[in-house]
């Protein structure tokens, strides 16, 4: 599965994998605001072998299959993934 990462100029160590390049629309709007304007760092390919230095690639891979976004909050902040129903 390829992402695209980018970093949060707002806040330290945060960062936004994205399933497509520069589609910012998948984030929720409530978000969008704290994290600044996004700047690309890379592309990435992910597979369940995969090591990351602090996220579980397997989540990673679910998030962005299931909402099209991941975000990597520092490692003293925990992330809670919203709900959402199936259309």
């Amino acid at each position: 599965m390829k992402c695209f990462i980018y970093r949060s100029p707002k806040r330290n160590n945060t960062y936004v994998y994205l399933r497509e390049r520069d589609v910012f629309a998948v984030l929720p709007p409530e978000m969008v605001g704290g994290l600044g304007v996004l700047e690309f760092v890379m592309e990435l390919e992910l597979t369940p072998q995969r090591r990351l230095a602090t996220q579980d690639v397997n989540l990673v891979m679910k998030n962005l299959a299931s909402f099209g976004f991941h975000i990597q909050f520092p490692p003293n902040e925990q992330l809670v993934m919203p709900q959402y129903k199936d259309l």
